[in-house]
């Protein structure tokens, strides 16, 4: 089977910290016939997975070399210290870098945090990995520095963490190879990007036929109807009113005339022909 004979596939890398459960369920629910593999790689590695073709994209952490890779920043986490539960940092609820000045702090090998000038103590040698600086937080060697999701990540019971308000923080990102942005990379893209699947630039939509639209004649219908009720009953109630106003002004108008034709008297003297009439003289 040649490679262009080959189903399509869809390999995703993350670090250690990073959920992709959310977008993987979107994948399969809008490109059900394409399997999407997750790949596990710690965030030293990730970036080389990326280059070397084992993986289409992947969720990695700043700094990122953009040389040939391209990245979309997602989201800035909290960073936190692990402490032991009865340790002074668990009764308050944030500390400073300030506040680690008399603990051992550990600075494991696999630390994404880009730190200008590390807090607290320095401890013998570095753990090989984060996990192994969990265990020695957990032993009563240090205090440990980490994103926030690497501290829930490797929870036990008898261990907290509290916020750090002036460390550094550790952002992640989408990265995929610049030369390498396929159609099934653009799809998730528009996934992590939360693109409805109809965007332009999600899966294509499905053409709606051409012609009206649904609805619009319905719709036409129902405001002609109106218009026509409206100008009917209107126009017979102004029609009519208009007629009954006229009959009504009609009536008083020849009530008038007619009142004044019949209470209207003559003046004493006047009836008959048109003549000089005065007043009767005294006899004497």
């Amino acid at each position: 089977m040649t490679g262009s004979d080959a189903s399509p596939s869809f390999r995703l890398a993350y670090v250690p910290g990073v959920t992709p459960t959310k977008w993987v369920r979107i994948w399969h629910e809008r490109l059900p016939d394409v399997p999407l593999t997750l790949v596990a790689v710690s965030a030293d590695e990730a970036p080389g997975m990326l280059r070397s073709g084992d993986a289409d994209a992947g969720f990695v952490r700043s700094p990122i070399d953009r040389t040939d890779l391209s990245a979309i920043p997602l989201y800035t986490e909290t960073t936190v210290v692990v402490v032991p539960k009865d340790h002074a940092v668990a009764a308050v609820d944030e500390v400073t870098a300030e506040d680690l000045a008399d603990d051992i702090v550990l600075h494991p090998l696999d630390d994404t945090l880009e730190w200008e000038q590390l807090p607290g103590l320095p401890a013998i040698e570095r753990p090989a990995s984060t996990a192994d600086a969990v265990e020695l937080v957990a032993a009563g060697v240090g205090v440990l520095v980490v994103p926030q999701s690497l501290a829930r990540l490797h929870h036990r019971k008898d261990l907290t963490y509290r916020p750090v308000s002036d460390a550094p923080v550790s952002r992640v990102a989408l990265s995929w190879p610049e030369d390498a942005t396929t159609d099934l990379v653009e799809q998730f893209i528009g996934i992590v990007r939360g693109r409805t699947v109809n965007s332009t630039r999600g899966r294509p939509a499905q053409e709606q036929p051409k012609g009206k639209r649904p609805g619009a004649d319905e719709a036409r219908r129902k405001t002609s109807g109106k218009k026509t009720s409206g100008g009917k009953t209107s126009g017979g109630k102004t029609a009519a009113g208009k007629s009954s106003a006229g009959k009504s002004s009609g009536g008083r108008t020849a009530g008038k005339a007619v009142g004044n034709a019949a209470g209207k008297r003559p003046r004493s003297g006047s009836a008959g022909p048109k003549g000089r009439q005065g007043k009767p003289r005294r006899s004497s």
